[in-house]
């Protein structure tokens, strides 16, 4: 029931901390430990903090990037006290973990970010829900193998509360009709397809960026729990409509240049935003005193289909 469970930890500083995660883990029955661009690995210091759990951190996966730590995955927790400016569907540690063994056929991470930063806001914006630790609010000093043990405790409790009726939400990774759930490389590519068509159809723009709107548009679609059929429909949808938008293209290749750019690179600031410009089919203008932290989710609509 634990065996699909994933604990990522997102460039760690210090590998004694990577130690203790290994022995929090461990101790509750968690078994995969992955491991994105730590600072130090493998370390005498993990190996000493393990306490016993060397095989973890033996058979632990080492990533170069978050995007090759998330290819197979599922379902996506990152551990934030807040998002800055969207607010994520959040979870305590018993609604983790409740929800989690619920769907124990899905593939989950649950990501842990730096131990004095945390995670960016662009690493939580991959996440289906964020998970939130209470507690003393004159005191949060939480250490990475300590969140790790909280975390990893519920999971335990969960798994063993088999007759617990929350449990019943879903049927897993596989649902009733067949369908399985898209994993996060198809979800990214789905993303940085409609993010080409939405500039392609003039509904992003160059003059201001609006990461607001992206992260927005992610959270509609992460909440959704897409299916890879889902992906091949909306997928179908986005190419039918850079079709029959192509021949007002001409032109547009250095901006469509600079969008693959960014999604490759995952600037937390595109040169792209919602806003219409002063073409015929704009449906508001440009409002240069709008923040971030405003929302204004309105965009163009697409011409009429012409008859030929």
């Amino acid at each position: 029931m634990l065996s699909n469970i994933r604990i990522l930890l997102v460039a760690t500083t210090h590998p004694g901390n990577i130690g203790g995660v290994a022995r929090a883990m461990k101790n509750m029955g968690l078994t995969d430990l992955g491991l994105v661009a730590p600072k130090i690995y493998p370390s005498e210091d993990a190996n000493a903090r393990a306490a016993g759990a060397d095989d973890l951190l033996r058979d632990a996966q080492v990533f170069e990037s978050l995007d090759e730590a998330l290819a197979d995955r599922q379902m996506i927790i990152g551990a934030s006290a807040r998002l800055r400016t969207v607010a994520w569907p959040q979870l305590n540690p018993k609604q983790c973990a409740e929800k989690v063994i619920a769907n124990s056929n899905v593939k989950t991470a649950i990501l842990f970010g730096r131990e004095r930063t945390g995670l960016t806001n662009e690493e939580l914006e991959r996440c289906h829900f964020l998970l939130h630790i209470p507690c003393n609010p004159e005191f949060k000093s939480l250490n990475v193998a300590a969140a790790v043990q909280v975390v990893a405790y519920e999971l335990f409790q969960a798994a063993s509360s088999a007759a617990n009726p929350l449990l019943a939400e879903d049927s897993g990774g596989e649902r009733a009709d067949g369908e399985e759930r898209a994993n996060g490389e198809e979800l990214e590519s789905f993303h940085g397809h409609l993010l080409q068509t939405l500039f392609d159809i003039g509904f992003l723009h160059e003059r201001k960026s609006s990461p607001t709107l992206i992260r927005r548009l992610r959270r509609i679609f992460n909440r959704s729990g897409l299916e890879k059929t889902d992906i091949h429909i909306l997928r179908g949808i986005l190419n039918a409509v850079q079709k029959h938008i192509r021949p007002s293209l001409t032109g547009l290749g250095h901006r469509s240049a600079q969008l693959n750019e960014f999604v490759e690179c995952g600037d937390s600031s595109p040169p792209f935003v919602a806003w219409g410009d002063e073409s015929p089919h704009s449906m508001f203008a440009l409002d240069s005193g709008l923040n971030d932290d405003q929302d204004n989710l309105t965009g163009p609509t697409l011409p009429p289909a012409q008859d030929s």
